[in-house]
């Protein structure tokens, strides 16, 4: 009896059973579609009503005031909101694939609207031409639009999420086009969307940049509506004529005469595999072969398409029209004898206590795995609780007897099962199929329900599939803040808390962002407490005007980012000083800040330490601040900035000598600023930058070297330079410019502290063997006699001077510098074997 009753219910075209359950009664009252304006989302989303402001209405007893009012599939209000008008007659209203209702008005403002009734702002507008040349009509697809204005102009905007309206080709038309359809972007060739316009007896294809003719005699059409997967166009002739075409227009797939040459007031695909007609009081389902079905309807409807079929909106009910799954045929058709009907049947028999259970089962036996299958597939197509419970009872009776079918599947399935029934509960509202729920995945149906607000459905679901949970409770945390107000932080914390544990990966920093973004910034303060990542931790901190618990939170994380991030962002919003008694006590922020202001911010470092009183740092500073001004390339030629360097310097002397420790710094400082000046007023006098930052030494040379004696003079005496290094440095500078009188008068002025060698070597290196030969005699020590003698090439003067020091190794040394010369070689020989002989070595 349960089959024969099932069956009853089908309706067959040509070879294909279809069924037409009622999923709910409705739940609204005084709802009339005929009387409204009405979107439906598909994968059983929401319906959006608004009542039609073209049709003259009686208003009952309800208000004056226009509303829109969002229901679930159920008829279970959501949500509504009074709809102010504002930019003339609403033109069409459809919702994007994200569940955003979108309302376009006649001067082409295009409105979205959340789930909740609430704006998103900002409003787009399709641009000027609309405005002056009003909007006609609205083709909508998944998260696209495009417009038709007075002027026959089409307008589009391709994806929502990134909301750029654009102007399609002209089509040039003179009147307005009889019917519009849409192939959308993701079926083209060129990946953009392609207009279809009903226009005299052919089609016009409008893409972005070009019109073109297709269909050529099929028309006029009065309708258009693409399939689902944009490759077939249902049309309805002017002459009552339903056409199924390619998209394309090389073929006709089939064509069926109406009763009526009055087109429809719906055309909508049911699957793939038939087509809806819906006038005043019927719809006819019209397949490629076979008498069409006819349903009689006493009240106003709507088809709302689904991939796997068509869900009808009326006053009272919702019902859903598909095509019955193969799997359910094979059980419940009448005088079905398939192993998926005897396993049913067998089960039946089985209740009943009957042996024809056992007969039924040996008689499908090879079969079985096939229909434990059919009876598992059957079950997940059922909307109806009861029928599910028996297929799949049905399907575990018959695995209790069949070794080699999968368990998992079984199992798989009274999960989706559970699923699907716990989102089609009244409340919930959301009637999806098992083929919906795929296409639709459970990620997304976990999204919809989070954005319903039906957080507790939506947490259980991800628990139970193991999804991650975070998602859900942090969105349930966010519209927790935002929904409660009146409650105190405190009390609102613990709420929050007690949920936010259940995940250990949770953002607190993000929950925290949105209660300071609610206006609540006492309550973030406290949430971002509990936020372990102090890479989230610290920045929200700052957000919220945290700056000094941002600071010690980011050096007790060790992060020199995370520190420098917080030291910038005081630097910029607080007083300097404010900053430096925050970063006194911290020694990684305090060192880093110095580390980076010491590089780059002199002033700062400057100022911090003359306010921490460490004298001594700023002194270096002034020091080496003098050093980076000597880099510029203008400090030379007696430059003005000389100036500024020796006041800097003495600036940092005269803090050395504040602080007693620093006694040689503040001597070393005074010295370099008393040589920085005389250098200044030399490179003045002589306009050559050859003096500044050379050191004594150099400076009393270069003097020399130019003749400057008395500048020398007053340099030695200045820095009171010993009389050797005097003598040393006034030996090589008249050498340097070959001074040799000058030289020669020098060494006879008193006998040089220093003995003759540098003069010596001074005549040497400037290669002057004459001039050398005055000092070589004047040598005290004779072995430094003989090698003076040796460096000039004078062998004998060097043997004698050798054999009189006595030194058998400075001989052999001698013997080698004059290798080349055999005489002189006999020479140190002979020399050295006398010395042997003497017993000297």
């Amino acid at each position: 009896m349960a089959a024969v009753s099932v069956a009853a219910e089908w309706q067959l075209l040509y070879n294909r059973y279809y069924r037409k359950p009622e999923i709910y009664p409705m739940q609204w009252k005084h709802v009339d579609l005929s009387r409204n304006k009405v979107a439906c989302a598909p994968f059983g989303g929401p319906i959006a009503v608004i009542r039609d402001d073209s049709k003259i209405v009686q208003l009952y007893a309800e208000s004056a005031l226009r509303k829109l009012r969002i229901f679930n599939s159920a008829g279970v209000q959501i949500s509504e909101t009074v709809w102010k008008n504002p930019g003339g007659r609403l033109i069409g209203m459809s919702w994007t694939d994200d569940q955003i209702l979108v309302f376009v008005t006649q001067d082409g403002t295009v409105y979205q609207y959340n789930i909740h009734s609430e704006l998103i702002e900002p409003n787009l507008s399709m641009g000027k031409e609309c405005f002056d040349h009003s909007v006609v009509e609205c083709v909508f697809w998944g998260n696209g639009l495009v417009c038709i204005n007075e002027a026959n102009q089409l307008f589009c905007i391709p994806d929502f999420k990134n909301p750029k309206p654009c102007k399609l080709a002209d089509p040039n038309l003179e009147e307005f086009p009889l019917c519009a359809a849409v192939i959308e972007p993701q079926y083209t060739m060129s990946g953009n969307v392609e207009v279809l316009l009903g226009v005299d007896d052919h089609v016009l294809l409008v893409e972005e940049d070009g019109v073109q003719q297709v269909g050529i005699g099929v028309g006029p059409l009065q309708k258009m509506v693409v399939s689902r997967n944009g490759k077939l166009l249902a049309s309805f002739t002017h002459d009552g004529r339903l056409l199924v075409m390619s998209t394309d227009f090389s073929k006709i797939i089939f064509e069926y005469s109406c009763e009526s040459a009055l087109p429809p007031e719906q055309l909508a695909w049911c699957g793939m595999d038939s087509v809806l007609l819906y006038w005043d009081d019927m719809l006819l389902m019209v397949g490629p072969y076979g008498d069409p079905v006819r349903y009689v309807y006493d009240e106003p409807i709507m088809l709302i398409p689904e991939c796997d079929g068509v869900r009808i909106l009326s006053n009272t009910s919702m019902e859903f029209l598909q095509r019955v799954p193969d799997s359910t045929v094979s059980i419940f058709k009448i005088g079905s004898t398939l192993p998926a009907a005897l396993l049913y049947d067998a089960l039946d028999h089985f209740d009943r206590r009957s042996a024809k259970a056992d007969e039924n089962l040996r008689l499908i036996h090879s079969s079985l795995p096939e229909a434990v299958e059919a009876c598992i597939d059957a079950a997940g197509h059922e909307f109806d609780v009861s029928r599910q419970r028996t297929l799949l009872r049905a399907a575990s009776y018959g695995q209790a007897f069949s070794s080699h079918f999968q368990r998992d599947r079984f199992q798989e399935m009274c999960k989706t099962l559970r699923v699907l029934n716990a989102v089609r509960n009244y409340d919930i509202g959301i009637p999806l199929s098992i083929q919906q729920y795929k296409l639709l995945t459970p990620s997304v149906l976990v999204g919809r329900l989070i954005n319903a607000h039906q957080h507790v459905v939506a947490l259980r679901i991800s628990e139970y599939l193991g999804m991650n949970q975070e998602v859900v409770i942090m969105h349930w945390a966010c519209a927790k803040i935002t929904a409660s107000l009146a409650i105190p932080d405190v009390t609102l914390l613990e709420i929050l808390l007690d949920k936010l544990k259940i995940c250990k990966s949770i953002s607190y920093a993000a929950v925290a962002a949105h209660a300071d973004k609610s206006g609540r910034r006492k309550l973030a303060a406290m949430l971002v407490e509990h936020e372990p990542r102090s890479s989230k931790q610290v920045p929200l901190l700052l957000s919220i005007g945290e700056e000094d618990t941002a600071l010690t939170k980011a050096t007790e994380s060790g992060d020199t980012d995370l520190v420098y991030l917080v030291l910038f962002n005081i630097w910029q919003k607080r007083p300097p000083l404010e900053l430096f008694g925050m970063i006194q006590a911290r020694t990684l922020a305090r060192d880093l800040f110095i580390s980076y202001a010491r590089c780059c911010k002199h002033d700062f470092l400057t100022d911090f330490f003359l306010s921490t009183g460490q004298l001594q740092e700023v002194s270096f500073l002034l020091w080496k601040e003098s050093w980076e001004l000597a880099k510029n390339p203008m400090a030379s030629k007696g430059s003005p900035l000389h100036g500024p360097r020796i006041k800097l310097i003495e600036k940092a002397q005269s803090l050395f000598v504040e602080t007693k420790e620093h006694t040689f710094e503040s001597k070393a400082a005074e010295e370099h600023a008393k040589l920085l000046r005389i250098q200044h007023d030399l490179e003045v006098a002589t306009k050559q930058a050859i003096f500044v930052d050379s050191s004594i030494s150099d400076t009393i040379r270069t003097c020399i070297v130019l003749g400057n004696h008395r500048a020398a003079m007053k340099v030695r005496t200045e820095f009171k330079v010993s009389e050797k290094r005097w003598y040393w440095l006034k030996v090589f500078a008249l050498a340097t410019i070959r001074d040799w009188d000058a030289l020669e008068k020098f060494s006879k002025e008193k006998r040089p502290p220093i003995g003759y060698r540098p003069f010596v070597e001074s005549c040497i290196d400037a290669d002057e063997k004459g001039e050398a030969l005055k000092y070589i005699p004047k040598l005290a020590d004779p072995r430094e006699r003989a090698e003076a003698y040796a460096r000039i090439g004078m062998a004998k003067e060097a043997a004698d001077a050798a054999s009189q020091a006595k030194d058998g190794e400075l001989l052999g040394r001698l013997k080698l510098s004059f290798a080349q010369n055999a005489a002189a070689s006999s020479i140190f020989d002979t020399l050295r074997d006398r010395l042997s002989f003497q017993g000297v070595s």
